[in-house]
This record gives structure tokens, sequence and C-alpha cells, in this order.
């Protein structure tokens, strides 16, 4: 009997566990793979470099904690959520949540690492690393709840084009950018040939939360943790002018058939946005140097789709939006989710919202896009 669907996060995550990558990266590598040390508060951190602060796992293993308990520090691996980085844990993790299904997604920070490294084998041996533990892992216990995305390479565009390939017989079901395949923020002509190895593949390419800037070492910083503005705006903010510059340059029209995810991102910014770029394509088309077929906002409905957690603006406004366009989350086992309150929260948010709709927004659309059904 074909598994029923009635909760899917199209966004949520794992916390790398200390073995992976002694486990899976080549030995000649271990000095430079990044280790568990103490944060100093009882907590634990991942140290990527001797000249780099120890970043605590605190609130990327928050699941199920009380807000007021929150913080970076002082969380260790052991007193964590299992399910963080062990598959059978986290599948009795769903059940607790009423979750059927998560796509998950890796660290930002931790491939950050491996690409701020001048060694390409180096980084390329840590990118698979990865790919290799999430499916041997994690998706190989439960494909059809487990979905795993491939993280690529940022060296060029063949070898973005190679690990998506390698992905897929590993059992992906997309594929995570942190850079376009060119290894650059903004998209260029050189990127077409992944698009179109994506596209022959049947392969949806996904942006969390944003394209990063410029791959370089992390600078140093003090403890985190007052950084409100970018908790609450870096995905709406950045992604507005990544998604725009992407919709602007007329891939869609050379790969129509290539869907293209933002998560992490919100989603009640959108109206705002493709209002703006159709006035603004429509008032100056005759003379821009990129000639679209049609006015953005029609790209992003036929070839985009984007994820939400708590977005009542986007619920309220999902009419404009595309009600086949938007995709549920929780973030797990991130700070910003409500494990194991998620149907609560989606009961609170979707009050109003006819059923087909809800189960479309809530499971459907990412049921049928990463071929669950």
């Amino acid at each position: 009997m074909a598994r029923q669907y009635h909760l899917i996060s199209a966004d949520s995550h794992i916390l790398e566990p200390p073995h992976l990558w002694t486990t899976y990266m080549p030995k000649k590598f271990h000095d430079k793979v990044p280790r568990v040390v103490p944060d100093g508060e009882g907590g634990e951190a991942w140290q990527f470099a001797p000249n780099i602060p120890p970043a605590p796992i605190g609130i990327y293993a928050s699941a199920g904690r009380k807000h007021e308990d929150v913080r970076w520090t002082g969380v260790t691996f052991a007193a964590a959520n299992q399910g963080n980085f062990r598959a059978e844990p986290r599948l009795q993790e769903q059940d607790q949540d009423g979750v059927d299904a998560e796509v998950l997604f890796g660290s930002a920070r931790m491939m950050s690492h491996f690409f701020s490294d001048p060694d390409p084998e180096f980084q390329l041996a840590g990118v698979q690393a990865y790919n290799n533990w999430l499916a041997e892992e994690f998706v190989k216990a439960a494909p059809d709840r487990l979905i795993g995305l491939g993280a690529m390479p940022a060296l060029s565009v063949e070898a973005a084009i190679k690990e998506m390939e390698r992905c897929l017989k590993l059992g992906m079901r997309g594929v995570w950018l942190n850079t376009m395949p060119s290894v650059g923020s903004t998209i260029r002509p050189d990127d077409d040939k992944f698009w179109e190895a994506a596209q022959a593949l049947g392969v949806p390419v996904h942006f969390h939360v944003r394209m990063m800037r410029q791959v370089t070492k992390p600078k140093p910083k003090g403890k985190r943790g007052d950084d409100l503005t970018g908790l609450a705006t870096v995905g709406a903010a950045d992604f507005i002018i990544d998604m725009s510059e992407i919709i602007t340059s007329g891939v869609h029209d050379r790969f129509p058939d290539l869907t293209w995810v933002a998560v992490e991102t919100g989603s009640g910014w959108i109206p705002y946005v493709l209002e703006q770029l159709d006035d603004r394509w429509w008032r100056n088309r005759s003379w821009l140097p990129v000639k679209l077929k049609h006015e953005p906002s029609f790209y992003y409905r036929r070839n985009w789709r984007s994820s939400i957690m708590i977005d009542h603006y986007a619920v309220k406004n999902r009419h404009i939006i595309g009600v086949d366009n938007l995709m549920w989350s929780t973030d797990y086992p991130h700070h910003g989710c409500d494990w194991p309150e998620s149907r609560r929260v989606v009961d609170e948010m979707f009050r109003e919202v006819v059923a087909d709709e809800r189960h479309k927004i809530c499971a459907g659309n990412a049921a049928k896009l990463y071929r669950l059904q």
C-alpha cells in the first residue's frame, strides 16, 4: 500500500555527526577536517580551523527545547535529539511531530569550510563525504521519508555536473547549490551546461537561504546570539536579489522544464517582488538587453517552488503566489522549528484554508516534486 502523505517538510536539516569526516574522507585529509571541541560553556562546537573560533552547535540542535532555553552554547551531541544525525531516531522524531517525510539539507557553515579551502581535491572530498554519509546513513533507511539532496561542489560547472550525476546514483532526489555552478554568486552563461544537465535528468535545483556572496574564510567573531536582524530577514533580504537575477537572466526561456526551489527564504514577500518585477519589465522591456518571452511572474509560477515556516502572509496571499508553488517546512532541528508541535502550528496557520489547498501546500506539492507518489 502506498504511503499517504499529510505533512512533508520541504526544508529540514541534519547535524553532521562527529564521525562523519574521519569515516568518509581519505586519511590524508584528516589533519584538516572539522573536529568537535568543547564550547567553553558545557557544550560542544565544531572547530573548522585553528585561527577560527569554534562554532557551537546550540541553535542547530535546539528541537524540543523551550524557547527561553535556546542558545548557541551549552549543547552536546549526546544531549541533542539523536535524530539530528541518526536515521532511526529521526523517523521516531518525525512520528512524534506528525511529519511523514522531510527534505534534508546540511549546514551551510560546514560547506563553507570546504569551499574556502584552496585545495580543490580537499573541497571535493569533503562534499562527497557529506553526500556519501547522507545517502548511506540516512536515505537508505527510509527513502520514502528521508529525502536526500546532494550538495554541489564550488569548483566548476563540470565538477558540479559530475557530482550531480553521482548523487542521483546514490538515491538523491535533487541538488543543493551554495554558489552558482560556475562558483560565483551571480548566474552566468557558463552555468547553462549545468541547467541543461539538470533539466535532462529531471533534477530540481535548490537554494537554501541565499547564495554565498564569496567563498572565503569566515571572519573571527565574538559570541553569537545578538543578530536578530539576520535571523529574521536574511533569507528574504538576500534572496530577493538572487531570485530576481535568475528570473530576469532569461534562463527560464532556455530551460523551461527545470524546477528551482527556494528554501528558508520565506514567501510572504513574493507578491510584492513579482509585482515590481513585472512593472519594471513592462516599462523598460524595449531597451533591456535580455529579452524575456513572458513577464517575470510567469516564470516564478511555472518554474519555482518556495518554502514557508511561520508565514501567515504567504498563506493569506497563496492565490497570488500560487497554491502549487508553496511548500510547508519545519526547519527541524534548528531554532526555527516547533517540534513536536508542528501539527498544532499548521492547524493554526491553515485554519481558514480549504482542505485541498492545505494538502497541496503541506504535502502534495512536495510529494509531486520529489516523486513520492
